[in-house]
């Protein structure tokens, strides 16, 4: 079902983040959608934009390919809305405009249209009043897609897994995020950094832990995100682990994260 636009009619600036990070396989669909879920159940409206050509956000939302007949494409190439691209999931007030492996195609297509890199920032900038939360699931590169989603958020979101090479990854992103405040989106910052894949029995992951939190301070959530067998099953069943079993160990972990996001909302807003 296509998204029917709320009653009320106060217009507000959602808040924009993108999850990126140029490593694949380190959480960032999986972040999203069970942050998305969380924040929907604090009565949050949320839209998630599925920006890899995988299309694994929209998957694991439960939406079938083959209904997924205006997306993320078309936002990028200026013939749909984000609005006319929206879809219901059965999750109350958590939209998601899909992606499908014809994504792939827009970074060539865009190479010589004007304002390439702020295709996105457009489209999300028509959204005032739609959605309080904009979460945008970038694909695992630093490409021309990250780089609109970068340029459309006000702020970028990183998971991160619990492995020997992630401060290196991270390293690449943070330079990236730079360059592209110093020249494209001067609002752009940290949002915060979120441990994945935590297995406590494993020593690299409390090294990778203290590294990454003696480096980045109070960027690091307190909330770490466990190795999970129910987070890696829910995506086959088209749900967010949260509907699929909110009582393990990871529903419960991501539940605690949107905790913590919000009270960092609250707190920003307040500074």
């Amino acid at each position: 079902m296509l998204y029917t636009p709320p009653k009320n009619d106060e217009k507000r600036r959602p808040r924009v983040l993108a999850l990126a990070n140029q490593k694949g396989g380190v959480g960032k669909t999986t972040t999203a959608i069970n942050l998305g879920t969380a924040l929907a159940a604090t009565h949050k409206s949320v839209l998630i934009i599925d920006l890899d050509p995988q299309g694994n956000a929209s998957t694991g939302m439960g939406l079938e390919a083959d209904g997924r007949t205006v997306t993320t494409y078309e936002v990028l190439i200026g013939e749909e809305t984000l609005k006319g691209a929206a879809m219901e999931t059965a999750v109350p007030g958590l939209y998601v405009v899909p992606a499908t492996r014809e994504l792939s195609g827009a970074e060539i297509e865009l190479i010589d249209v004007d304002r390439r890199e702020h295709r996105l920032a457009d489209a999300v900038a028509s959204l005032d009043g739609d959605w309080d939360y904009v979460l945008i699931d970038c694909p695992p590169s630093l490409g021309l897609l990250t780089l609109n989603a970068l340029v459309a958020a006000d702020a970028v979101f990183v998971p991160l897994q619990c492995e020997f090479f992630a401060l290196e990854g991270l390293s690449h992103l943070l330079r990236t995020v730079e360059r592209v405040r110093q020249s494209l989106n001067q609002r752009l910052e940290i949002h915060g950094v979120v441990l994945t894949m935590f297995d406590k029995r494993n020593n690299i992951c409390d090294m990778v832990e203290s590294d990454v939190r003696s480096h980045f301070g109070d960027k690091v959530y307190e909330t770490v995100i466990p190795r999970n067998v129910r987070i890696s099953e829910a995506p086959s069943y088209g749900q967010p682990a949260m509907i699929y079993d909110w009582r393990c160990k990871g529903s419960q972990a991501y539940i605690h994260l949107a905790s913590e996001m919000i009270r960092r909302e609250e707190q920003r807003v307040a500074a």
